[in-house]
């Protein structure tokens, strides 16, 4: 693995470390609010007055596993993160799948409709798009790199 390699890693890590962070901080905060402000916290360029309301037992259920979802996404990202760190080529796979597969979600239901902001939101879907480039750059390389010639 060359220096380009070795650097493009440990910057997709950092990335995925950052990403696992907010998702993590993201879920606490859902998890410890009410369903209002569960969803205020979410979409955030919504005027908060208009997510305020009298919720069914059964929506703040399903937004705590939504939070306890973001919560296991960042603590798998940070830990990949790490992994990644440490040049291990199954957790790019891994992390990829798990950041990746969240964001495609988020990024068709809540960001491109317009429910949240540019930052920290649609920043974090930047993050984890460059973090899934690099790293699979260097998985790739590496794969060519040790196939046996024919």
């Amino acid at each position: 693995m060359g220096n380009a390699q070795a650097t493009a890693l440990k910057i997709a890590a950092i990335l995925w470390v950052i990403w696992g962070l907010v998702h993590l901080l993201a879920g606490v905060i859902v998890l410890m609010s009410d369903a209002s402000g569960g969803f205020s916290a979410i979409a955030d360029a919504v005027d908060a007055d208009a997510l305020t309301a009298d919720y069914h037992p059964a929506v703040g259920g399903i937004l705590n596993q939504h939070g306890w979802n973001l919560g296991w996404f960042g603590i798998a990202t940070i830990i990949g993160g790490v992994l990644i760190w440490r040049r291990n080529m199954t957790a790019i796979w891994v992390t990829g799948m798990v950041g990746g597969l969240a964001d495609v979600g988020y990024l068709l239901f809540v960001d491109l409709p317009g429910y949240v902001n540019f930052f920290p939101g649609t920043v974090m879907t930047f993050v984890s798009g460059t973090a899934i480039l690099l790293s699979f750059w260097v998985w790739l390389t590496n794969r060519n790199a040790t196939k046996p010639s024919t």
